[in-house]
């Protein structure tokens, strides 16, 4: 498992992941933007640490677990997120697809 998951990988995405709980909390109700901005910024953040892994820090399973905890996240913060792509033409799962590379 030390070799699927560095201690740096992990870290970095511990980092990454600590910075978008602690930008939840500043989020205002109804904003759109402002929700898109907090996802754009996690999703470029975790670009960042697969790139730094070669472009194979996640594999399917994580990809998939980090799209539902961003999902989760936002969610238990008060956040519509099936309503919220649907006013932008999106589908829930789509949420993150604008800007993810992994």
């Amino acid at each position: 498992m030390v070799d699927l998951f560095p201690d740096e990988l992990l870290s970095a995405t511990d980092a990454v992941l600590s910075t978008f709980e602690a930008e939840l909390f500043t989020l205002a109700e109804g904003d759109d933007e402002q929700v898109f901005a907090v996802v754009e910024r996690v999703v470029l953040a975790l670009n960042a640490v697969n790139e730094a892994h070669d472009e194979c820090a996640f594999e399917t399973d994580e990809r998939e677990q980090l799209c539902l905890y961003i999902d989760e996240a936002l969610t238990e913060q008060g956040v519509d997120v099936a309503a919220l792509t649907a006013r932008h033409g999106l589908g829930r799962h789509e949420l993150t697809d604008q800007w993810r590379d992994w």
